[in-house]
């Protein structure tokens, strides 16, 4: 039987995708509907859900992305005229310490995250053959303070960039128009739209992720 896992924040399943792929039974969680989301699906504020202890009780680990808004550069123009995002990570973290298994939060860099882990789509060849690579940083922060060799970068061609706006004119005039088509080959991601595939994390990411977490509690279970 799989362990289980939490996919908190989950949007339309990028991060649970890659956990199944890694061996984890994954609930997603997330406070808006996530039609798109392939496993079982809780529609629920994910602090509310955190903080159910009995609840919490049935899951071997969980995993969060609490949204980024509050210091992604997507953002920083809303953020200039006077928008004001919630952040999430540090309720987030305060919930799941309290927690008795173990936990990883995502976001992307120079967010208040400890990067245990850092990984990029060029690490694991997600590229459009003579095109370019997937730009897209993520920070893992883990509850056991994972290591791992970080994998060399491959920067093959352009770098390509999945935003909500799509493809910028500075890229576009080195890349060429890139579809959702090429977003979802690039990404790994068959299933989403176009918006969701802006939120997503690549699958590869996470089953990564995923195999140093069944690592982890496996090795706690031997202890």
């Amino acid at each position: 039987m799989s362990p289980r896992l939490l996919d908190a924040y989950s949007c339309a399943g990028g991060a649970g995708y890659g956990y199944h792929l890694a061996g984890w039974d994954v609930t997603g969680l997330d406070k808006d509907a996530q039609p798109n989301y392939p496993f079982r699906f809780i529609q629920a504020d994910a602090l509310d859900v955190l903080a159910a202890r009995d609840f919490m009780a049935q899951f071997d680990a969980v995993h969060a992305s609490p949204p980024c808004q509050f210091r992604a550069l997507a953002t920083l123009s809303q953020r200039r005229r006077g928008a004001e995002y919630p952040d999430l990570i540090g309720p987030t973290r305060t919930l799941l310490e309290q927690l008795t298994v173990p936990w990883v939060i995502e976001n992307v860099p120079d967010t208040p995250l400890r990067p245990d882990i850092r990984l990029c789509g060029c690490q694991f060849g997600l590229e459009l053959p003579g095109i370019g690579y997937l730009k897209r940083e993520r920070w893992f922060e883990t509850s056991w303070r994972a290591f791992g060799l970080e994998m060399p970068h491959r920067h093959v061609g352009h770098a390509i960039s999945i935003a909500g706006h799509g493809t910028p004119a500075w890229m576009r005039a080195k890349t060429g128009h890139i579809g959702v088509a090429e977003w979802r080959q690039v990404m790994g991601i068959s299933w989403t739209t176009r918006a969701e595939l802006t939120e997503a994390l690549p699958p590869a990411y996470t089953r990564y992720v995923g195999g140093l977490l069944l690592e982890h509690l496996e090795s706690e279970a031997a202890a």
